[in-house]
């Protein structure tokens, strides 16, 4: 979203009017619980807390926009209930858990981030927050304000309401999210190794850093470092985090937390760097560069911002011919064509209208030889799955003969064009030969 060089095109209900000023960004840094808390007492490392917070109002100093995602409120909770571990079997308890802890968590940041007179703002997310596209424009616009008045955000999951359906899981996940919602330019991912590398460290001394990810689809290596015991993520989830944010043209930084002045570090060369030209060439961290070709913000909502309830099987034909538009006309949907109940194949899972739904295909793999289904994108349903299943291969004028209703709610389309996020990765087009 936040590169010149490949403009995104924002909701006209989101506000991003606001004119920054060259050299300066906004910037997403996550905090895991394992730098918050000891993994073992739960006491809190504000030696971890105070360094952090020094390097944000550094970076305000120095007029970023930063917004911290911070978890912590189940370890926080746990030291203030004296309990001696994470509860494994009742999600209710972890929940109520939270609850104890996110208080005490604000408190500690507020009294940290006061001593520089510096105002905070806590912002508790879930997935189910932004299933409906006004919720998503009013987040966009909440932390534009928040940030426009000087306030850094302080984000986290509201863990004490979510269940497994309306929950991202992991902060890594909606720090990637929150980087989307911002607009943002970076992500840090504080974690307790230096880099991504090419095999686990702890385990491989032959294992190499790797600097910068130009295309994550590139990538091979091994990410079997699992998440702490009171926290939730592992370097997986920061994969995904970087696929997430990179769609939305933030460049994402995995950097050890223990040293996080090393952010102000890097903005300060990307910072020259824009001024010069220069070509990237990180000695911190693992820097993921943004995808050439971005989301524009409505598709990067529909394909990150919901998770998809069912399935809709599309023929082959249209999905390439589908991919083929959208190849032409990268920055618009509006050339793109809708897809008709002729075009679908079959459905899987009950879903109702303007609900996520992800599209699949049935399609030959050149390198075996045997069919297998594929996601191709997201979109949002004009039906529900059942009548999808009555109309089917038919052609729209039937639609009302067959269903029996007339007015708004028949639509000659099944998922309308503006309504589509095709997945635009390399694996896929080889799969059409279309790369």
């Amino acid at each position: 979203m936040a590169t010149e060089n490949a403009p995104n095109k924002v909701d006209e209900n989101i506000n991003r009017s606001t004119k920054y000023k060259k050299g300066t960004y906004t910037i997403i840094i996550k905090i895991g619980t394992s730098s918050i808390c000891d993994e073992h007492n739960y006491f809190p490392k504000l030696a971890n807390l105070s360094m952090l917070v020094e390097s944000i109002i550094e970076l305000k100093k120095l007029g970023h926009r930063p917004v911290l995602v911070s978890s912590g409120a189940v370890g926080t909770g746990l030291r203030r209930l004296n309990f001696k571990q994470k509860p494994t079997k009742s999600r209710a308890k972890v929940q109520a858990i939270a609850a104890v802890g996110q208080g005490r968590l604000m408190s500690k940041y507020d009294t940290l981030f006061s001593n520089f007179n510096q105002p905070i703002a806590q912002v508790l997310l879930s997935r189910s927050d932004l299933t409906e596209r006004f919720q998503y424009i009013n987040a966009c616009n909440t932390f534009n304000e928040l940030l426009n008045m000087g306030v850094i955000p302080i984000v986290n999951e509201n863990d004490t309401i979510c269940n497994e359906h309306s929950r991202y899981g992991d902060n890594d996940t909606l720090s990637g999210i929150t980087a989307g919602i911002t607009n943002a330019d970076f992500l840090f991912l504080l974690t307790d190794v230096d880099a991504l590398y090419t095999d686990n460290p702890r385990i491989n001394p032959e294992a190499k850093p790797i600097h910068v990810v130009k295309d994550l689809e590139e990538l091979h290596v091994s990410i079997s470092t699992p998440g702490s015991a009171i926290g939730t993520g592992g370097m997986s989830t920061k994969l995904v985090a970087a696929d997430i944010a990179s769609n939305a043209g933030c460049t994402t930084v995995i950097m050890n937390g223990k040293y996080p002045n090393n952010i102000v570090d890097i903005i300060k060369e990307a910072s020259e760097r824009e001024s010069t030209n220069k070509e990237i060439n990180p000695k911190i961290g693992t820097h993921f560069l943004p995808n050439d070709v971005l989301l524009n913000d409505r598709e990067w909502w529909i394909r990150f911002g919901l998770a998809p309830l069912g399935q809709i099987q599309i023929k082959p034909e249209c999905i390439k011919h589908l991919i083929e538009q959208k190849l032409k006309h990268r920055e618009s949907s509006e050339k793109l064509d809708s897809i008709y109940p002729i075009d679908v194949e079959d459905t899987q899972d009950y879903f109702f209208p303007n609900q996520c739904i992800s599209l699949t295909t049935i399609i030959k793999n050149n390198d075996t030889g045997k069919d297998e289904i594929v996601e191709v994108g997201r979109a949002l349903s004009n039906y529900t799955s059942s009548e999808i299943q009555l109309i089917k291969g038919h052609d729209s004028c039937d639609i009302i003969k067959i269903l029996g209703e007339t007015g708004p709610k028949i639509r000659k389309s099944i998922v309308s064009k503006e309504n589509i996020a095709l997945s635009l990765n390399k694996r896929l087009l080889q799969l059409f030969d279309l790369f």
